[in-house]
């Protein structure tokens, strides 16, 4: 056992292990040799690669031949009807066997895997499972019970000798939730894994491939070798295999599961919100297929597992948030009276150090301080309070490791203060509001020694750990960490106590200026009309202009100069929209993006003909933004709409999806359709536009196949970045 108190959790600097993130493990340019793969030329259909055993297995004169007398099928018909990149075959007779075939389509020809077909399994048996393994997840009470529900029903489908569901943590480490497993079978139920386990671009694939599996560790990999034996032909060995099933492993992973051990595996992914949350590894301890049925199986019950985490997660969110919404209307009736916040923060602190489940709590405002539970020393609080008040001036702040974020001359903290929860509430007298917790000292169980390097020099060869002996470790210096709701509570606390201190001050003014209370109303009155009136102008000079450009257009009779002052003018209509909703409601500095996009998305349709309506589906979440990037990402929703009237439908109405969620302090904006695709780089004046918008918000742009059509995707941060 190791004191860590100095380390990360998530994987070691020191570990070689990270530099697999670099390997280009879709690249292999071989693949698992107990199937075959053919490369097709997307236009012939002949075939001019091959891996594996084809002369032996499928028929020696490959070479050459067109794939659908190889396979005995209409091939052109299978890929004319297809609707996705991958088409499933069915079922071919090789020599001595039968292979079960699929087809994916990639840049660089027709790609075939033919695997080793199982015995015929009856749908209905595996309906009824998966169904049951259903019932099964939604009786769960909680996400453990679930987790371990779900590891039997993935052992009963698979048959593998042990069954782990796994979750990905914030820190890339992973943590075994559940496992199933034969008694003889070591264990790894809770268990850490160092993120370098998994690296990145695997974690990407996982996405990408849900299924993945290695039916014996102990293969040799099979090459790709071109059909042309003279050397003339183009070279392979680059040939991208993301999509494959059959595509080979890194030889590091192949070494890592033999140091556990493990003569086969499988991992089914669990995405959650198009997020890889987990896997649910399969081991077995020989040889071991899982047919293309059970792997269909395992990838239906992986969604429904994942819908099941997702509903389960919610559930405790919104549980939460209903404790902790009654811990704020008692804050907000108690400062509704006539008495001073510092007055009600004395009275209630108790109260608002268990609501937030906090060791203590503490307030600070100039020569004040207020402490309740269990709280560091005054000149400890009054430090970590100084340092907050430039930390936390707009958001609330949150740490379970205090420690890793004061300047190294501040001192040692308090094993009080290990957690913190803080923000600042503005005045003439800053008020800060510390919520602690204390050090909780942690044991964790890593699956072998997550901080031993096999080398320090960074030429040496990449080789996994050996050792998957429990290792176990001390955390100190840590807390229970605090959860999203428990930021949000403190966050709307703030901005009551906000109000409340206003309010006061306001009312302390009226008492001491009550002669000069008529004129006072007077002038604000005076100021809400020149206000009023400002907006009201800047209202009117918006619409003039877009009516001068709208007049502009009528008198031009070349059509695309007609366009692009109709676009102007939508790009105006966006940023007046903006203005409209700001000092329309009671926000003058935030715009709900759900109602802002929802009236901006049909007032672009409209523009575009009332035909468009009902081809407009929104799903958008309600995402609170600053009102200058709410008009760039206005902007933004502008021109891809009118990109996708313009070039996906030419014109005319089609299928148009806007879909916006959160993930932390990031949005993601999806405009999709379902038209023509994308047909060749942007270009033009509006694309100068979006790139700069996009620029502008520190965010990215991504187009995708839409399959069929264009799913363009904006992710960016919420707050300035």
């Amino acid at each position: 056992m190791e004191d860590a108190t100095s380390r990360r959790l998530a994987r070691s600097d020191l570990d070689p292990l990270t530099v697999c993130d670099r390997e280009p493990i879709h690249r292999p340019g071989a693949i698992q040799p107990h199937g075959l793969l053919l490369v097709a030329d997307s236009r012939t259909l002949k075939v001019v690669a091959a891996a594996g055993d084809v002369e032996g297995r499928l028929a020696a004169d490959w070479a050459g031949r067109d794939l659908g007398a190889l396979l005995g099928r209409d091939v052109a018909a299978l890929l004319g009807a297809a609707a996705v990149g991958t088409v499933r075959v069915g079922r071919v007779a090789g020599r001595d066997e039968t292979f079960e075939v699929q087809i994916h389509a990639s840049g660089r020809g027709l790609l075939v895997e033919l695997e080793p077909a199982g015995a015929p399994l009856a749908a209905a048996d595996i309906l009824a499972g998966l169904d049951a393994s259903a019932t099964r997840f939604e009786q769960a009470p909680d996400l453990r019970a679930l987790c371990a529900e779900a590891a039997q029903a993935f052992r009963r489908i698979t048959g593998f000798d042990r069954v782990m569901i796994y979750q990905f943590r914030e820190d890339e480490a992973g943590v075994v939730l559940a496992e199933a497993k034969a008694p003889e079978m070591g264990s790894f139920l809770n268990h850490h894994f160092p993120g370098g386990d998994v690296p990145r671009q695997a974690r990407a694939l996982y996405v990408r491939n849900r299924v993945r599996v290695i039916p014996d560790v102990a293969y040799v990999p099979a090459p790709l070798r071109p059909a042309a034996t003279d050397g003339a032909g183009p070279d392979w060995s680059d040939l991208d295999m993301s999509d494959l099933g059959l595509r080979s492993v890194s030889p590091i992973h192949v070494q890592y599961l033999k140091n556990m051990g493990v003569g086969a595996s499988a991992s089914v992914s669990i995405v959650k919100d198009g997020q890889l949350w987990g896997l649910v590894a399969c081991h077995h301890r020989t040889a071991r297929l899982l047919p293309y049925e059970l792997r269909l199986a395992c990838q239906s019950l992986a969604g429904n597992l994942a819908r099941q985490i997702r509903a389960k997660v919610d559930a405790v969110l919104y549980r939460e948030r209903i404790r902790l919404r009654a811990a704020e209307d008692a804050l907000a009736d108690a400062l509704a009276g006539d008495f001073a916040v510092e007055e009600v923060l004395d009275r209630h602190g108790d109260d608002l150090c268990r609501a937030l489940s906090a060791d203590g709590f503490a307030a600070v405002a100039g020569s004040m301080l207020l402490t309740k539970g269990r709280c560091p020393d005054e000149e400890t609080v009054r430090r970590i309070a100084q340092w907050v008040e430039t930390q936390a001036q707009v958001r609330a702040f949150s740490t379970h490791a205090l420690s890793e974020h004061l300047p190294a001359d501040s001192g040692a903290v308090d094993a009080r203060a290990s957690g913190l929860l803080a923000l600042t509430v503005p005045g003439e007298e800053p008020l800060v509001l510390l919520w602690f917790r204390a050090e909780q000292v942690e044991v964790v169980n890593w699956a072998g020694n997550p901080h031993k390097a096999s080398s320090a020099d960074p030429q040496a060869e990449l080789t996994p750990r050996a050792s998957f002996a429990a290792w176990s470790e001390t955390v100190r210096g840590r807390s229970r960490r605090w959860t999203l709701v428990e930021t949000e509570t403190a966050q709307r606390l703030a901005h009551t106590l906000l109000q409340a201190r206003q309010q006061r001050r306001i009312r302390e003014l009226n008492r001491q200026l009550s002669a000069t209370v008529v004129e006072n109303e007077r002038l604000l009155q005076y100021k809400d009309h020149l206000m009023n009136e400002v907006n009201h102008r800047v209202q009117n000079s918006l619409q003039l202009v877009a009516s001068f450009l709208r007049l502009q257009a009528r008198t031009l009779g070349d059509a695309p100069a007609r366009d692009a002052l109709a676009e102007a003018e939508r790009r105006i209509a966006a940023v007046g929209l903006v203005h409209r909703q700001l000092y329309g409601g009671e926000q003058v500095e935030t715009v709900d993006l759900s109602r802002y996009l929802t009236d901006l998305s049909h007032e672009v349709t409209n523009s575009l003909g009332a035909e468009w309506r009902a081809h407009l589906m929104l799903d958008l979440a309600p995402v609170l933004m600053a009102a200058d990037r709410a008009v760039r990402l206005g902007l933004i929703l502008t021109e891809l709409v009118l990109n996708t009237a313009k070039y996906a439908y030419l014109g005319a109405p089609g299928p148009l999806i806007l879909a916006l969620d959160q993930n932390r302090d990031r949005f993601r904006l999806v405009v999709a359709d379902r038209g023509a695709g994308k047909t060749g780089a942007r270009q033009g004046f509006g694309t100068v536009i979006l790139n700069a918008m996009v620029q502008s918000l520190n965010g990215t742009l991504e187009d995708l196949d839409n399959a069929p059509g264009l799913r363009t995707v904006v992710t960016a941060p919420i707050g300035i970045g």
